[in-house]
């Protein structure tokens, strides 16, 4: 038994399972099992069904994995605990072959029975009714009908949405740039949380969900949003690592992510009126200087005009009915705030690195040719296989850095790198402090492509000897330009002779008085006369 409770000897069988759920969903369908949401809710946010959501129920409550006192498990574990399932089979449609002919007879406005006819008896199909019925659903779906509006509780519910908000300058560049409006509404009170900002990159998605949440003094239970591979963040939200990087923002602080059903505006209809409001009260007419103003004078129209007026549903004032019915039902925000980052996919080269950011950093040999999830972090940069993490580094200030970890490497590779790159630290000192420092800066990034630099470096003195080699690696760093072409065009020149500049100054000040008296031997025969 494992300590916790949980018997990987009681997962289940594949043969139990109904529908296949990613293993990185399927730590997000216990935290919502944990957090009560129901079964129709979480299939409808998943995309599961309810079968599916239901047997997933009944399991975790046979391993205890909806006991909220106990830590949740990684996503990998509990793939291990809850058994992987076989893909669902991927079988074109039977009326596919015949699309031109239904097409036809749609555009002819032929009812769905007749259609069947007339494929059965004059085009030989052999499929069902409920094939046609199916196929033809897709080829044109339903218009909505008549939706019954859900009313959210106080502190159940935030809807999010960008929109944009014109031209504005930007003092980093010096220039004007687009300007996007960030508005979290919360669904009872329609208070709101507003900012303006100048990228949709993941690290501003997640940052500006945390100001809302300080702002309100706590977190809603669930935060509707468009979904995530529409087009409200553009790019930025069509990558598909953007996912995890929200679900562990979102389990960070408790709320669930409800994505909004494609093509439904009005599933999130408040936030979507509170932007077109923000647009039509604050935004038109207004020419901001900067960032800064725009969002200062933002955050006194939230408070002091949108706070505060009739709400046109509810009939109350958003900011009172905010702090006197909602503010108190929000889940307190967490201990500490969420480490922001940045995610993207990256593949790892022959060289047994990743490219990020123009700085390469280095992964174990055995993930050559594969694709890695990179967590970017302020300082820290994390790359994943799955959920496993592969490999760990600080993250370069500068493009252009390698940061290397020999055991990366396979054995007979990481062997030669330390091993070469040693042995010539160890016959550098032998020449001198400049050529050991030049050479141990040489070898500092990159060791394995400038070990070719430091082996030609290193045989310069074969040709000049170890004094005139010490002399010019001396000059080379003393003008910062440590590298084996400086070094040799410096003995070519035969310029590593030559004083360097604090050389000629101490030189000239110790000269100054070589050829003068001291003073003592202008008044010596006053001494002997008295």
């Amino acid at each position: 038994m494992r300590e916790g409770g949980y018997t990987p000897s009681e997962r289940q069988s594949p043969e139990e399972t109904v529908e296949r759920v990613h293993m990185n969903y399927l730590r997000d369908l216990i935290h919502r099992l944990r957090a009560r949401q129901s079964e129709r809710a979480i299939g409808r946010d998943l995309g599961l069904s309810r079968v599916t959501v239901h047997k997933y129920r009944l399991l975790a409550e046979k391993l205890g994995l909806l006991d909220s006192s106990r830590p949740l498990p990684e996503a990998k574990e509990l793939q291990q605990l809850l058994g992987p399932a076989p893909k669902p089979p991927q079988r074109p449609s039977s009326v596919e072959a015949y699309r031109e002919c239904v097409e036809e007879m749609l555009e002819a406005g032929l009812e769905m029975t007749t259609i069947y006819d007339r494929l059965r008896d004059q085009h030989g199909y052999a499929g069902s009714y409920s094939s046609v019925r199916r196929f033809v659903g897709q080829l044109h779906p339903k218009r909505e009908q008549v939706f019954v509006r859900v009313q959210a509780g106080p502190g159940e519910e935030a809807q999010v949405d960008f929109g944009s908000a014109g031209s504005l300058y930007d003092p980093v560049s010096g220039r004007k740039r687009q300007g996007y409006l960030f508005v979290m509404t919360l669904s009872f009170s329609r208070h709101q949380y507003a900012e303006i900002v100048l990228d949709q990159r993941i690290s501003t998605w997640l940052c500006l969900h945390r100001h809302a949440f300080e702002s309100f003094g706590g977190v809603p239970g669930k935060v509707v949003l468009d979904n995530l591979k529409a087009a409200v963040l553009e790019a930025h939200l069509h990558d598909p690592v953007l996912g995890e990087a929200y679900r562990r923002f979102a389990q960070h602080y408790g709320f669930i992510v409800s994505p909004n059903r494609p093509g439904t505006p009005r599933h999130k209809g408040k936030v979507e009126n509170g932007i077109h409001y923000a647009k039509r009260s604050f935004l038109a007419g207004q020419d901001f200087s900067d960032l800064a103003e725009a969002n200062r004078k933002l955050g006194l129209w939230v408070r002091e005009k949108a706070g505060a007026r009739e709400h046109g549903t509810t009939h109350q004032a958003p900011l009172a009915l905010f702090l006197s019915q909602e503010q108190q039902c929000l889940q307190p925000l967490p201990a500490w705030p969420f480490d922001l980052c940045e995610t993207r996919a990256v593949r790892v080269h022959n060289d047994c690195h990743v490219t990020i950011e123009g700085s390469y950093y280095s992964v174990p040999y055995a993930y050559v040719g594969q694709t890695l999830e990179a967590f970017l972090f302020e300082r820290i940069v994390q790359l994943f296989h799955g959920t496993e993490l592969v490999a760990s580094h600080p993250r370069a200030q500068d493009k252009g850095q390698w940061l290397t970890r020999p055991e990366h490497y396979p054995t007979e590779k990481a062997a030669y790198l330390e091993g070469t790159a040693a042995h010539c630290q160890e016959r550098a000192e032998t020449i001198g402090p400049s050529t050991a420092q030049l050479v141990r800066e040489l070898l500092a990034e990159r060791p394995q492509d400038r070990l070719r630099s430091v082996h030609s470096l290193l045989r310069l003195s074969e040709k000049v000897g170890s004094a005139r080699l010490e002399a010019a690696c001396q000059r080379a760093l003393y003008f910062g330009d440590g590298h084996y072409r400086r070094v040799k065009d410096i003995l070519n020149a035969g310029l590593e002779s030559e004083p360097l500049p604090d050389q000629e100054v101490a030189q000239v000040a110790a000269n100054v008085y070589v050829f003068q008296r001291q003073a003592a031997e202008f008044f010596s025969w006053e001494v002997e006369r008295c």
